[in-house]
């Protein structure tokens, strides 16, 4: 029981600051450029900082190498996805236009905005290697297949930049993670006056996050929201057909019950 008032508090905890988001945007309190603003400070500055103070924080070296190898779950989880899309757009009879969008989006989740602050208000920082780990991959599905999908929806031809690709896959939360890992695993500690100012900026993540969040809800406007076959197919994949398949793979193996759980949170968002 305690466990669910838990789940149930952080679910709340993150409404508030969603909502907060959505009020202050409906009063004007941001203009246009105010969510690109947030955004370019959450996964540019905030998150970096927010892996590195927590990550040598809280983890060990030990701790680090056993969770690292569990990468084989989501990449085998996304393949499989990547597969089930193709055939949910058939059966969902989507347009051919939208097939390489409404692929993607099957395929992928929100680990960033959506994954990390959902996991660690149920689970708290225990949460983020694990969030780390789906996060890798992930990031490196989406600017691989996933943008390379999206692309071909429009009138040209879809084009693989290497550079480009990297640039992206290798962001700054990415980097601020292995930043994290290599001052853990090389023993290094760095002044404290730094980590502090890691940790207070890096304290910024979760509320700039859902405050985004509440901007982009109040700019897309509730009354445009509606249910259509694209829309259910996606729902479909990512609240049914991702957790079922998370679960299969990693239930019947030795991984701890609280790290198969992070990894059905991801994939819900």
């Amino acid at each position: 029981m305690a466990v669910f008032i838990r789940s149930v508090s952080g679910v709340l905890i993150i409404l508030v600051m969603i909502g907060l988001g959505y009020v202050l945007s409906r009063r004007g309190w941001f203009d246009d450029q105010a969510p690109k603003l947030i955004a370019r400070l959450v996964t540019q500055i905030a998150l970096p900082a927010y892996m590195i103070s927590t990550i040598t924080a809280k983890f060990s070296a030990e701790t680090l190498k056993r969770t690292l190898p569990d990468l084989r779950f989501p990449i085998a989880s996304m393949l499989i996805m990547f597969g089930l899309s193709i055939v949910a757009f058939h059966l969902f009879r989507i347009k051919p236009g939208h097939r390489g969008l409404f692929e993607s989006m099957f395929l992928n989740s929100n680990t960033v905005f959506v994954g990390l602050p959902v996991n660690e208000a149920l689970f708290g920082p225990k949460s983020l290697p694990f969030v780390l780990v789906y996060y890798m991959a992930n990031t490196t599905f989406f600017w691989t297949l996933g943008v390379y999908l999206i692309q071909r929806d429009g009138q040209g031809t879809a084009k693989f930049n290497l550079k480009e690709t990297l640039q992206k896959i290798f962001s700054p939360p990415l980097l601020g993670f292995i930043v994290g890992v290599l001052l853990v695993l090389l023993n290094i500690q760095l002044p404290n006056w730094i980590m502090q100012d890691f940790q207070y900026i890096g304290g910024l993540t979760i509320p700039l996050s859902m405050i985004f969040i509440g901007t982009a809800i109040a700019g897309a406007g509730l009354q445009n929201i509606h249910v259509n076959r694209d829309s259910l197919g996606i729902l479909l994949g990512r609240f049914v057909v991702a957790p079922v398949l998370m679960g299969l793979l990693v239930l019947p193996t030795s991984m701890p019950i609280l790290m198969g759980l992070h990894f059905l949170v991801l994939v819900n968002n």
